[in-house]
């Protein structure tokens, strides 16, 4: 492979991307919401004239195949966005897709559909230079609910559809650096039951508020004492939300419900994690339901596939085919040594490997801290610079032979 026609591609390209990008941050695509946006992007599949085959499943996931090879290959982004909360903290329009100091401004820019173009436009480039097909099948796909349920389009997308690849890059905001894994998450609810009566004479009832107060202290102190690992970080937990159900704004509240969002480091478990909550509720003196809800929308197709608010930490070894793949990729193109890290929010690949064992990588446009914040934008120089990641990763991967890269 010339590297340095695959960057003067990507390059030339930068143009069409911006455009794109653009076109898409201007489309409202909120989990479950995703048709409109969905469409454009497979619109933009059709006209570069890259793909084989062009097509969504059930879910409303799309997918562009191209390749004949016996390893598959699947490059992922999301192109469901979270909401824009309030409109005034925007510096830019939410939904223009301005472009303003080198970058793209706009929700979705930066997480994630930024990587979008690039995955895209990387077809586009195996074609013009001609690359080689005939050692891999490649899959670039555009999952939808991420936001909503990271990994359940994935979990779709294996269990029903039968695609599993031997690798998948994983595009959600690396800063165009190389990550090899992430904390896991989970979501842990905890009702507290109480006795409802008039507001005026609280001591008549049992305030289930109060109960819930007693365990939130708990909760705060647990996070302190949770298992620590110094790539993946430290596990956390916190609450996340807090409600109670009363007959009226004058009556003690017979109901009270705390949503913990629990993080989960290397050798934690499902298990584990349910038992500490469960201490600490003995700990707070109160009696309360402890469970892990379930997540039950429908995409936008009118699909609903239930699963467990339960999202597995992963991590590759540094030293497994797909990360040195990764690096030789990153030092060919760019011509100095990447940094290998980890995310440390949560992506896709809590499925496809936490869940399934399907080896990843992570490499994408922009840095996490721009994620659901009204600073959200892309540097357009990372939609080049992946773009011709994107391209060259599975030659690189291709190439390697007795877990080493054949020399060149």
């Amino acid at each position: 492979m010339d590297y340095r026609k695959i960057n003067a591609q990507a390059r030339k390209y930068e143009p069409a991307m911006v455009r794109f990008l653009r076109e898409m941050v201007a489309i409202p695509s909120e989990s479950g919401q995703e048709k409109r946006v969905i469409q454009r992007i497979q619109k933009e599949m059709r006209a570069t004239k890259a793909f084989d085959r062009v097509w969504t499943d059930a879910m409303g996931n799309l997918f562009g195949k191209l390749g004949r090879g016996k390893k598959i290959i699947a490059i992922d982004a999301h192109c469901d966005t979270v909401g824009i909360g309030d409109r005034d903290e925007w510096k830019h329009d939410p939904y223009k897709g301005k472009v303003a100091g080198g970058r793209v401004w706009g929700r979705g820019a930066g997480d994630q559909e930024g990587a979008i173009p690039a995955m895209v436009y990387a077809a586009r480039i195996m074609r013009d230079l001609k690359l080689p097909l005939d050692k891999f099948t490649l899959y670039v796909v555009a999952t939808v609910m991420e936001e909503d349920c990271d990994g359940l389009c994935w979990q779709y997308i294996v269990n029903e559809g039968k695609l599993r690849p031997d690798v998948v890059v994983v595009t959600d905001s690396t800063n165009c650096q190389i990550l090899r894994g992430q904390r896991g998450r989970m979501e842990i609810g905890v009702t507290a039951k109480g006795r409802s009566c008039h507001g005026s004479m609280p001591h008549k009832g049992d305030n289930a508020v109060y109960k819930i107060a007693k365990i939130v202290r708990e909760i705060e102190k647990l996070n302190g004492r949770l298992a620590k690992d110094a790539f993946l970080g430290d596990g956390t937990i916190t609450v996340s939300y807090v409600d109670c159900k009363t007959p009226s704004l004058c009556a003690v509240p017979d109901q009270a419900y705390i949503h913990l969002d629990r993080r989960m480091t290397r050798g934690e478990t499902k298990a584990q994690a349910l038992r500490q909550v469960r201490e600490a509720v003995k700990r707070a003196g109160v009696a309360a339901k402890v469970h892990v809800p379930r997540y039950e929308q429908a995409s936008y197709t009118g699909l609903v596939y239930p699963t467990e608010k339960y999202f597995p930490a992963w991590v590759m070894d540094e030293d497994s085919r797909p990360v040195r793949a990764a690096a030789e990729t990153y030092k060919m193109l760019f011509r100095k040594k990447p940094k290998v890290h980890r995310w440390t929010f949560s992506t896709n690949a809590v499925s496809i490997n936490g869940m399934f064992g399907i080896p990843c990588v992570g490499f994408g446009p922009a840095p996490e801290s721009v994620a659901h914040t009204v600073n959200d934008s892309v540097p357009i120089k990372h939609l080049v610079q992946s773009a011709a990641f994107y391209s060259t990763f599975p030659q690189i991967y291709c190439a390697e032979q007795n877990g080493r890269t054949r020399k060149r």
